[in-house]
């Protein structure tokens, strides 16, 4: 089974390149973000919970993600691997992550991270902000605060692959093609 963490910051291009790799290889994508906002768009409690927390640019707590995230494994057990996307995104989700996997005898095959500098970041952000309906995406304060966040509690989560000699980093500026067939290149190494 092929799974991928799919590592970048806010707008690095993850849900881009995740569609092509769900193309090209067949995966299940597993989106914390899209797990969350599907909860949101339902308006349950933790869907709620969630949008306050997002919408000030702040993480949801590790034990609700982990849930939905064993949620989405058990109910596609026939799957050739996943994307993990957005994440884990500190080190105590990495080690909850394989935990997980473990439980269920898989385990990540590989971290590929998209490096984008943080004004280009902003710059996508807005852009996608005036078609996504995202408020996290229209506010230059929150999208500045989700970037500090993402380097100071996600980046972290770098290192914890790379003792497993997991990581592999790409430049994420260029054309989608151009990223997309470095990203091929990694996972033809696995």
């Amino acid at each position: 089974m092929l799974n991928l963490v799919l590592f970048g910051p806010p707008g690095a291009g993850k849900g881009t390149q995740s569609q092509k790799l769900i193309e090209k290889y067949g995966l299940i994508h597993l989106s914390t973000g899209d797990l969350l906002r599907g909860e949101i768009a339902q308006g349950t409690t933790l869907g709620l919970e969630a949008k306050k927390l997002m919408d000030d640019g702040k993480l949801v707590p590790d034990e609700v993600v982990i849930g939905m995230i064993s949620n989405k494994l058990d109910a596609n057990k026939e799957a050739k691997g996943f994307i993990f996307d957005g994440f884990p995104r500190t080190v105590a989700q990495a080690e909850a992550l394989d935990q997980l996997l473990t439980s269920k005898s898989e385990s990540i095959s590989g971290m590929i991270a998209l490096e984008v500098s943080d004004g280009e970041l902003e710059t996508r952000l807005l852009l996608r902000g005036k078609d996504s309906g995202r408020p996290d995406d229209a506010n230059p304060e929150v999208i500045r605060k989700r970037i500090v966040e993402y380097n100071t509690k996600t980046a972290p989560v770098a290192d914890f692959y790379k003792k497993q000699n997991k990581f592999t980093s790409i430049n994420g500026i260029g054309t989608i093609d151009e990223i997309f067939g470095a990203i091929v290149n990694v996972i033809a190494a696995y």
